[in-house]
């Protein structure tokens, strides 16, 4: 590239969550397999991460720190929803659920080795996975939540939260100002358009789902990278997504080589403008058939070698973002 052209930005963010945000999708049983491989799926993508310089934020939902139900119960916060859909009450859960299995619920031993690897940033999915758009919830209770996740995480790892993953990508314009109250500076915010606009679960047309699934295989909505002074303005910062990364279907080599294809050509555009491309998942949907979702994950790390290689194409946090958009608007030295 020429000297003085603007360079491609590749961030990656994970919620990470296990089965708090998956509770009303699916029974533990059903959903074991993926929960009980996260460990080993975490260790494999921090080692590449750390192997290809990529930085990361870790979307980290709160009660994961815990190591137990009983310890869980004694940091909950006064202030609660009080959601219409039982099924997204997790505090309703937790104080009804006799058992809380270990494997399935709690993490402080792997967000401890996230947070003592290189480059990888502890951020937050609130306290309890809160849906900011059901129908129940409200701003002082999405307050309470969020201050509480703050707290854990810093008495957890000794470190500041400036990043947030709204669950289920409910992002609410309303809440933002919540953000800037605890210090947040910056959160994932969607892709462009309308088929990627934020919505309750009850208000998710099967219309939409199936144009974002026939979207993340073929170019339908356009490539969603971003310069990087069209982020900056008033904090906190919205970092959008620009793609999922979903889970490897290894009998369906076909359309998992267009999800790759769809990937790619989407980093390779960022790179070639100098814009920002943002990658997620969750550490779950590598939890089963893990080494085909690491190799999937491999194929993109390479490609973004070879960006960095030919296009300057450089990896940042969520945060290292945030504060990149605070340098260029002169917001500090």
């Amino acid at each position: 590239m020429k000297k003085g052209e603007k360079k491609g930005i590749f961030t990656i963010s994970l919620d990470f969550e296990l089965y708090w945000g998956m509770r009303d999708v699916i029974s533990q049983e059903g959903y074991a397999a993926n929960l009980e491989g996260v460990p080993e799926a975490v260790d494999l993508m921090l080692q590449h991460f750390e192997t290809y310089g990529i930085h990361a934020t870790w979307a980290t939902v709160g009660f994961l720190y815990f190591s137990s139900r009983e310890e869980l119960l004694e940091h909950l916060p006064p202030d609660r929803p009080h959601y219409r859909n039982k099924a997204y009450d997790l505090y309703d859960y937790i104080e009804t659920e006799e058992r809380l299995e270990p494997a399935h619920h709690f993490a402080p031993d792997v967000i401890q080795k996230i947070a003592q690897s290189p480059h990888q940033e502890i951020g937050t999915h609130t306290f309890s996975h809160y849906y900011c758009l059901e129908e129940g919830q409200e701003r002082e209770t999405f307050h309470a939540d969020l201050q509480a996740a703050i707290e854990v995480a810093g008495a957890k790892t000794d470190r500041g939260v400036e990043s947030l993953v709204f669950p289920r990508n409910q992002w609410n314009e309303h809440y933002l100002s919540v953000l800037s109250d605890l210090d947040i500076a910056c959160y994932r915010g969607n892709e462009k358009g309308w088929v990627y606009s934020a919505a309750s679960q009850d208000n998710m047309s099967l219309f939409k789902r199936a144009l974002k699934l026939l979207d993340s295989h073929i170019n339908l909505t356009g490539h969603h990278s971003y310069p990087l002074q069209d982020l900056a303005g008033a904090i906190p910062y919205d970092i959008p997504s620009s793609r999922f990364l979903r889970p490897s279907k290894g009998r369906f080599s076909l359309l998992e080589k267009l999800r790759l294809k769809r990937i790619k050509d989407s980093m390779t555009h960022a790179a070639k403008r100098g814009e920002l491309f943002h990658l997620w998942w969750h550490p779950h949907n590598f939890g089963r058939d893990i080494q085909a979702n690491i190799r999937q994950l491999v194929e993109i790390l390479e490609h973004y070698r070879r960006l960095e290689r030919d296009d300057g194409m450089y990896s940042l946090s969520m945060g290292e973002i945030a504060a990149k958009l605070r340098k260029l608007e002169g917001c500090q030295p």
